[in-house]
Parts: structure tokens; C-alpha cells; sequence
């Protein structure tokens, strides 16, 4: 992989983000000894990169979370060791942000120290969520994630998807919807996301080039 040690997901709220960071770390764990994931969602109680701690760490894979540990309320209590972190450079570490410029707000706190370090931050993009269907809107929610943030983007990531219905079409829509974005705001498309079951479905050149395929570990197997 070409990407930076330090590698920040964020995107809409439902985009899939912490799906495809939870399913990142894995496969970096496949190359790097020193792995981790810091769960830095201080505003979704729901589907949290930290509920898997226990999965991530029987791979070797150090978690941070919030300062509070609890999984009934949320406060923005952040842990020193995310400092840490950003700046060891033997550690290839995933920052795991909430959704939203809201949620983005909270790397803030560390952009200055995020950018005296080399990092990608990736966009999710989900094009079956009624906000982010369209080129303009999801151009203005990564504007504002960046504005909110105090960083830039460095890549896409085409994660659009219905879930466990997820199709190939659904995959291809996204591949276009990514691809007018990357025109319009000159950030590579890093990765096609989608399950494992879709890859003989794939015909498309530009998206087999790029695709990552995930397990859902977010979803129980008796969730939709």
C-alpha cells in the first residue's frame, strides 16, 4: 500500500467509515507489525470502531477509545494516547472520526500535530444516502468536514452500498459519483469498497484496480 502511516476516515454520517476502518486495520496488520485504531467518535453512541475491541486486539491490533469507558453516553473525553499515536512513527494508526463536520471538529485538537506528520485523510462516500446522492452535496460535506477539521483531503474512498443488498450496481453508481468528485476537487479515488461476494461481479477495469473488499463486522448476522 502506498498510503501514509497515519491514515484519518471520515465522512457522512451512514457512509460506512468505520466499516471500511475497522476492515483497513486488518488488512494493514497484514504487513506491519505495529498497528492501531483510534476510535475518535465522540458523537454517534451506535455502531463505534471500539464495540470490536476485543476482535482487534486478538489480531494484534492496538484500540484506543474515549477517556470514559462506557457504552451508554458520550462525552468528549479523548485519550492522551492518541497524541501518541499521530506522532509515533513505528505505528501505522487509523483515526476512526464521527461523522459530519461535527464529528471532524474533534480533529481539531490535533491538526497541528496531524499536519507535522505525513497523513491521508479519506472521504467515505456512500451515494445511496439521500444526502450524499448528488456530485454538489458531496462535495459540500467534504468541504465542510475539511473546513471543520483544519486538514485536507488526500483521497476517496467509493463506499456506496445498501448493506447486506448491496449490488454491483450499486458499486458502479458510486465508481461515477466518486469519479466526478475526483474531477471536480482533484483528489484521487484511493479505493472501491464493497463485500467480498461482489468481486466476480466486477468488470469494470478502473474499479477492480482499486477494490477492497470487506466482511461486515459492524453487522450481526441477524441484522439486514
Amino acid at each position: 500500500m502506498l498510503d501514509k502511516r497515519l491514515v484519518i476516515i471520515t465522512g457522512h454520517y451512514g457512509s460506512g467509515k468505520t466499516e471500511f476502518a475497522i476492515n483497513y486495520a486488518i488488512k494493514i496488520k497484514e504487513n506491519f507489525e505495529n498497528v492501531s485504531l483510534a476510535d475518535l467518535d465522540i458523537v454517534n453512541p451506535y455502531f463505534r470502531s471500539r464495540e470490536k475491541k476485543s476482535l482487534l486486539e486478538s489480531k494484534g491490533i492496538h484500540v484506543i477509545e474515549s477517556s470514559i469507558h462506557s457504552t451508554t453516553i458520550e462525552l468528549p473525553a479523548l485519550s492522551s494516547g492518541i497524541m501518541g499515536i499521530i506522532q509515533n512513527q513505528n505505528m501505522h494508526s487509523i483515526l476512526d472520526v464521527g461523522g459530519d463536520p461535527v464529528g471532524a471538529k474533534v480533529l481539531s485538537r490535533f491538526s497541528d500535530l496531524i499536519k507535522e506528520n505525513e497523513y491521508d485523510l479519506f472521504y467515505v462516500i456512500n451515494g445511496n444516502r439521500p444526502e450524499t446522492r448528488k456530485k454538489e452535496d458531496v462535495i459540500n460535506y467534504l468541504k465542510a468536514i475539511e473546513n471543520s477539521s483544519s486538514l485536507r483531503a488526500t483521497g476517496l474512498i467509493n463506499n456506496t452500498h445498501l448493506l447486506k443488498s448491496t449490488t454491483i450496481v450499486d458499486v458502479e453508481y458510486g465508481h461515477e459519483l466518486a469519479k466526478k468528485v475526483s474531477w471536480e476537487l482533484d483528489i484521487p479515488i484511493r479505493y472501491e469498497v464493497a463485500m467480498e461476494s461482489i468481486t466476480d461481479k466486477i468488470s469494470n477495469k478502473e474499479i477492480e484496480d482499486k477494490f477492497f473488499p470487506i466482511n461486515l463486522y459492524m453487522r450481526e448476522e441477524w441484522m439486514s
